[in-house]
């Protein structure tokens, strides 16, 4: 099976009481890159995720889960951190895919990383960009 690198909304979809189908199914892809050292994230993922869960939850995460969830969970998968080739790959991709340029780092990030497949529900579930292979793995 190849690497596979797990986008933002599948982290936030962990702590979802709304969604129990999604919750279950993200809970389970993130347990799995953990101790199967199958999964990667970048510096992106760790950004956007500790935002929307410090500010944007129902109940906002409190600086110290946050703190505690940064250090077991997101950083042991965290490989990929900016830098003027990653960025310069984000552009190529958003112009040749004709995506928006932070779905272009994250596909960037999957491909510096050696993934074969990208997980989110941001792009079009079946899509390939550079060989990368796009699934949602909420349908």
């Amino acid at each position: 099976m190849p690497k596979s690198f797990l986008d933002t909304n599948i982290f936030v979809y962990t702590f979802d009481m709304a969604a129990p189908a999604k919750r279950a199914t993200a809970q389970d892809l993130v347990a799995q890159a953990l101790q199967e050292r199958s999964g990667a994230i970048s510096y992106q993922v760790v950004q956007e995720f500790l935002n929307v869960a410090t500010r944007k939850f129902t109940r906002p995460m409190p600086i110290r889960e946050a703190e505690g969830y940064l250090e077991q969970v997101l950083m042991p998968l965290c490989e990929v951190f900016p830098g003027t080739s990653l960025y310069f790959q984000a552009l190529g991709v958003a112009a040749s895919a004709k995506i928006a340029f932070y779905d272009a780092l994250i596909v960037s990030a999957a491909l510096s990383a050696g993934c074969g497949i990208l997980l989110s529900e941001d792009l079009q579930h079946g899509r390939r960009i550079k060989g990368l292979e796009v699934r949602n793995p909420f349908v």
